[in-house]
C-alpha cells in the first residue's frame, strides 16, 4: 500500500509542479549556465546507496538568488518525485542522509540500525517537528519508525504542505496542540 501511496501522490506533485519546474528548468539553463540538475549519492533502505535529484542552487558553494528561492520554498526538491517513482525514496520517511552525514552523526553502530529498514522521504517527522540536531533527528526517525502507517503519512504530508503556505511555527503549534500527533 505505501508504494501507491507513493506513486499516488508522486503523480499528483508532479502534475502540480510540472509548470513551475519547467520554469525553474528554463532559468537555470539561460541565466545561470550550469547544471540544471544536482545529484549527489545518498543512502537509501537497507543502506542501499542512489543518486538524489535536486534543483542546483549553488554556484561556486554559493546560493544563486534562484537558489535561495528554491531552498526557502522547498522548490529545490521537487525532482526527488523522481526517485520516488523509481523506487529509491519515499514521499514520507527519515531524511535521505549521505555517507558523510552518517560517519558525522556517528550513526555507524547497530543501534541506528532500524532508521535503514525504511526508505528515506522527501519529507518526514523531522522536518515537520523540527529535528535540526544529532538528537532530536534520531527521536523523530525512531517515533516514524514506531508509528508508520499510511495515515500517518498523509498527515505529514498534508502538514508539510500546510507548513509551505503558512510557515513552520503556525503548523507546528497546531501539531503540538492536538495530542494523537505526538
Amino acid at each position: 500500500m505505501k508504494r501507491i501511496f507513493d506513486i499516488f501522490f508522486s503523480s499528483i506533485a508532479l502534475a502540480i509542479f510540472l509548470l513551475p519546474s519547467a520554469i525553474i528548468f528554463f532559468i537555470i539553463i539561460v541565466f545561470y549556465k550550469h547544471p540544471v540538475l544536482f545529484l549527489q549519492y545518498r543512502i537509501g533502505k537497507n543502506k542501499k546507496p542512489f543518486k538524489i535529484f535536486k534543483f542546483q542552487t549553488l554556484v561556486d558553494e554559493k546560493a544563486t538568488k534562484l537558489g535561495t528561492f528554491l531552498r526557502k520554498t522547498g522548490l529545490d526538491e521537487t525532482p526527488q518525485f523522481i526517485n520516488v517513482f523509481k523506487g529509491d525514496m519515499s514521499i514520507v520517511g527519515p531524511r535521505a542522509l549521505t555517507n558523510y552525514d552518517i560517519e558525522r552523526l556517528k550513526w555507524t553502530s547497530e543501534f541506528y540500525s532500524i532508521r535503514w529498514e525504511i526508505k528515506p522521504g522527501i519529507t518526514g517527522f523531522a522536518q515537520i517537528y523540527g529535528g535540526q540536531n544529532k538528537k532530536t533527528s534520531w527521536f523523530w526517525d525512531k517515533k516514524y519508525y514506531q508509528k508508520n502507517n499510511l495515515f500517518i503519512d498523509f498527515l505529514v504530508v498534508l502538514f508539510s504542505f500546510l507548513i509551505n503556505i503558512f510557515g513552520k511555527i503556525r503548523i507546528r503549534r497546531m501539531i503540538w496542540a492536538n495530542k494523537h500527533l505526538n
